[in-house]
């Protein structure tokens, strides 16, 4: 997987993973309009009790990071996603990234098979983002080892997968 460069909650250009050796990564798509209790919102809390828990061990904190990707950059600016990282208040190592615009955006999508839709809206109403939720486990190799949706999203599931993970032995350099 390309380790592309996006917008971080700073304004700053931020690599999408960015993991330091032996470091894993939590990743997930949403959009801050997303209208869809078991989509967005659900990822987000998702998030929120993984990050609770990986505060409590620093050991184990060190070594995950947690990414929150929009996938609406007309809407979400880095400055919303500030905004919702001073709420949430993380406690571990999470990261809230867009993009410049959508062109820059779709290889990150196609690249981890998230497939987004516009369903345009009738009236003034704004258009909503069709999606079918997806919680990445990224590697420290960036490869994808796990795909979590919505009937297998917990949180307790993530750590233990996390845990698994970070047991296996290192690949050797250049691999």
């Amino acid at each position: 997987m390309t380790d592309r460069v996006l917008l971080g909650s700073d304004a700053k250009p931020a690599k999408l993973l960015g993991l330091a050796p032996g470091q894993l990564a939590v990743v997930s798509f949403t959009y801050l309009g997303c209208r869809d209790p078991g989509g967005c919102p659900l990822a987000l809390a998702t998030l929120v009790r993984l990050d609770r828990a990986l505060g409590a061990r620093p050991e184990l904190a060190r070594r995950v990071r947690i990414v929150s990707v929009s996938f609406d950059p007309a809407r979400d600016r880095p400055a919303d996603l500030a905004r919702l990282r001073e709420g949430l208040g993380p406690r571990a190592d999470w990261r809230f990234l867009t993009a410049g615009d959508p062109a820059a955006l779709e290889p990150v999508l196609a690249e981890f098979g998230q497939d987004v839709d516009v369903l345009h809206a009738e009236g003034r109403a704004p258009a909503a983002l069709g999606h079918v939720l997806k919680v990445f486990l990224v590697d420290s190799q960036g490869r994808v080892r796990n795909i979590y949706s919505t009937g297998f999203l917990d949180h307790r599931l993530l750590l233990r997968d996390v845990e698994t993970l970070l047991r296996e032995p290192a690949p050797p350099p250049g691999s």
